[in-house]
This record gives structure tokens, sequence and C-alpha cells, in this order.
């Protein structure tokens, strides 16, 4: 899987997980906006995991 491949299926996966918290009733906006903001700054560090899933295949 090439970096982009990771990045586009990373993003993916947070955004459904995005989706899937705003559908929830039980989350309260003030955590959707916490969580939302969480999630968009883990996507910051997608190029840094797909780094560390290459290395730990390596070894």
């Amino acid at each position: 899987m090439s970096p982009e491949e990771f990045d586009a299926r990373y993003q993916e996966a947070l955004e459904k997980a995005l989706a899937h918290m705003a559908e929830n009733p039980e989350i309260a906006p003030s955590q959707f906006y916490s969580l939302a903001t969480f999630l968009e700054n883990l996507s910051i560090f997608s190029p840094v995991l797909y780094g560390l899933l290459i290395d730990s295949k390596k070894s």
C-alpha cells in the first residue's frame, strides 16, 4: 500500500467515525466538537502512522 492510499483510507475511516458520532444522540454538541477536533488532529499524523506500520513489518 502506498502512502497516498494509506492516507486516503485513514481519512475515510476518520470521516466515518465522525459521521457516526454526529448521528449519535447520546453525544452532546460540546463533546462532538472536542472529538471532531481530536480526529482532525489525528489526521495530521497519517504519514507518521504509515511509517511506523511499514517499519514494524520490516522487523
